[in-house]
């Protein structure tokens, strides 16, 4: 069952820069990286106040997500939806008729099963379930 929001997702150039920026609106510690080379990103989550902005950057500079970064700018990606069923939740939204990327949960760069709605379901917004 969906329990709420978790974070919202946002390419970047650079975790690092967009830190920095991101510093001068609000203090938070210090950040955690985590890097999976399997998904080709990695990833800084930023906590504010009990909401998260996940910070992904891709491994290689002339990779697909860096190159789409240097086309279109640092981008919201997806929100993220926690789900205490990650399972059941596929299969209503299957039942539903909602397009998935990912028809069955994968371990996402944090560590959590994820799984990440095709972008037409919702008109070019993916929506990712991840388990908390």
């Amino acid at each position: 069952m969906i329990k709420g929001v978790g974070h919202i997702g946002i390419f970047v150039k650079s975790i690092e820069e967009s830190v920095k920026a991101l510093s001068k609106f609000v203090d938070f510690p210090e950040l955690t990286i985590k890097e999976s080379e399997k998904m080709g990103v990695k990833a800084g989550v930023v906590n504010l106040g009990g909401f998260e902005l996940e910070l992904i950057q891709g491994l290689e500079d002339d990779g697909p997500l860096a190159q789409f970064v240097g086309e279109k700018g640092d981008m919201i990606h997806h929100f993220c939806l926690l789900t205490d069923d990650i399972d059941a939740d596929l299969v209503k939204l299957k039942e539903r008729g909602v397009e998935m990327m990912d028809s069955t949960p994968k371990v996402g760069v944090r560590g959590k099963r994820i799984a990440m709605s095709n972008p037409a379901a919702l008109n070019g917004i993916t929506i990712e379930l991840s388990e908390p």
